[in-house]
């Protein structure tokens, strides 16, 4: 799966070799940069909100440069919309998480195995991202989605599973 995960954009004039190897060591190093960044804020800093506006700023600028080379199914893609999903969870912006997630959702589902508890997890951010939006239907579906991978993952009597059934219940 290498070249699925690496895919290149399908250009009229495509990137050249050198272009794309460029592009490869920016998404690491930017992908450094913002854990560092994270990792010793998150320590230094009282409030998070300013550093959260700056880390999905490095994000979205990332995800701009990057995408101009990469597909959206590329790993350096997805791992820069995962942080900036993320960072818009811890912000409260469950509309820009929810847009991050359903970006990410189908890349993952065909990158992971099918009963990956990565793919369970994001179905599970999903669905709770639906709910607390007040839309219902999405929510439920993408929460079996969840439970269903959770069952072969886990078992049908796992703790987590009978928590996901009891928030079906109470929405």
């Amino acid at each position: 799966q290498d070249k699925e995960k690496l895919e290149i954009r399908k250009l009229n004039d495509p990137p050249s070799a050198e272009m794309v190897r460029d592009m490869i060591k920016y998404a690491r190093n930017v992908i450094e940069e913002f854990r560092r960044a994270k990792h010793y804020k998150y320590i230094l800093c009282l409030t998070l909100t300013p550093l959260a506006c700056e880390l999905l700023e490095i994000c979205e600028f990332s995800l701009d440069k990057m995408g101009a080379v990469f597909e959206d199914s590329n790993v350096y893609m997805l791992h820069m919309m995962y942080q900036a999903m993320g960072v818009c969870l811890y912000v409260q912006d469950w509309e820009g998480a929810l847009r991050y997630g359903q970006k990410i959702i189908r890349p993952y589902s065909k990158h992971y195995p099918s009963y990956s508890l990565n793919v369970a997890s994001m179905w599970l951010k999903l669905g709770r991202l639906y709910m607390a939006l007040e839309n219902r239907p999405a929510g439920v579906k993408a929460l079996k989605k969840a439970i269903a991978i959770m069952e072969v993952a886990h078992g049908k009597d796992h703790p987590y599973i009978s928590e996901i059934k009891k928030e079906l219940e109470d929405h």
